[in-house]
């Protein structure tokens, strides 16, 4: 069947963006995958159910078309990604999210022997679910995803059943949990143990495609990893406490899983369409949508609609009037919910600097 990898570049800009025919139930189905190279990218189809081969085409030339007008260009070294056609389902498997700190706190957590430190990866979060030779990708939703095909491979070399939870970056997975294996629930297992579980089921099997996420548990090592995340500019550090188990969601407050990024992002919804490729933002605020200001889409980017959640990376937040300041736009967030854009993610400029 027919498949083609474009390309967009243009400055710092760079962008993949695939389309296949794919054959499915006695007819077609044309899919697509797009987004930074590098990243895990987004899936998609444009045919919810399949459909003679002649429609196919029509659509799949329609859709290169699309593209190579905005100024994509053809290549052949993208990644693949392995379609199941049950993409966007619910799985009833949820993921836990982490609750942030701030320096202080994370200074507390550092020196205390009940927790663990792992580097916060900058991806997007990726359950892998295995039974028998059936590779499934689960995101923050609970929704089935395509999995890239390095993923999706050395998975399926692993002899044992599992689900693993970790950070999809580009085509790469970081692993740093583990909730079922070989038919045994595992998330009430202490985190320490699930880690040391983790490491046995991947074992041989880690390579480039899948990596088990380096974790220090003594104080000195602790705090080395923190030191050097940060010097080396990654996203952040997460905190886990060892002894606990797999809670899936996010509690209201605190948790046993942590995070403390050294970078600023937020996800907002989209309110309004601006000119000049400029889009409001807003934040919900006790249920009710407060404005977060506005930013601006760059030319390699597809202007989002409106009630789009997109992620902006920003300086701070000013704390009279909830806007960020210095905002750069990022991508859209389609494995996150409008409900969790809240204005509690915001990290706001202190008093005593405003003033």
């Amino acid at each position: 069947m027919e498949h083609t990898t474009l390309y967009y570049r243009e400055g710092s800009s760079d962008k993949v963006y695939q389309a296949a025919i794919e054959p499915k139930d006695g007819g077609y189905v044309v899919t697509f995958a797009y987004g930074r190279r590098g990243a895990t990218l987004t899936t998609g189809t444009k045919t919810q159910i399949p459909v003679d081969l002649d429609t196919a085409k029509r659509l799949y030339d329609k859709l290169i078309a699309e593209k190579t007008a905005k100024g994509y260009t053809p290549g052949e070294d993208g990644t693949p990604y392995r379609q199941t056609g049950r993409e966007l389902q619910a799985t009833g498997i949820h993921c836990q999210l982490l609750n942030p700190i701030t320096e202080r706190e994370a200074e507390m957590l550092i020196g205390d022997p009940a927790w663990c430190v792992q580097e916060k990866f900058d991806g997007r979060r990726l359950l892998i679910q295995k039974t028998g030779n059936i590779v499934t990708g689960i995101n923050r939703l609970g929704l089935t995803v395509s999995v890239p095909e390095p993923i999706a491979a050395v998975a399926e070399a692993i002899a044992s059943d599992f689900i693993i939870d970790g950070e999809a970056v580009g085509e790469r997975l970081h692993a740093f949990d583990l909730l079922a294996f070989n038919g045994t629930d595992t998330r009430s297992w202490p985190y320490r143990d699930r880690y040391l579980q983790l490491m046995d089921v991947i074992g041989s099997n880690a390579s480039r495609a899948i990596r088990l996420v380096a974790t220090a548990f003594m104080p000195g090592q602790r705090r080395a990893f923190a030191e050097r995340f940060r010097a080396e500019d990654k996203e952040g550090i997460v905190f886990k406490d060892i002894e606990a188990p797999y809670t899936a969601g996010r509690p209201n407050s605190g948790g046993t899983q942590l995070k403390l990024k050294f970078t600023e992002s937020a996800s907002f919804i989209v309110s309004q369409i601006n000119a000049k490729r400029s889009v409001e933002l807003m934040l919900l605020k006790n249920g009710v949508l407060v404005p977060a200001g506005n930013v601006t889409i760059p030319a390699n980017h597809d202007i989002p609609p409106i009630g789009a959640v997109v992620e902006c990376r920003y300086l701070y937040a000013f704390p009279e009037s909830g806007v960020i300041y210095q905002p750069v736009y990022l991508g859209r967030r389609d494995d996150i919910c409008t409900e969790e854009c809240t204005v509690s993610q915001l990290k706001f400029k202190p008093a005593s600097a405003v003033a």
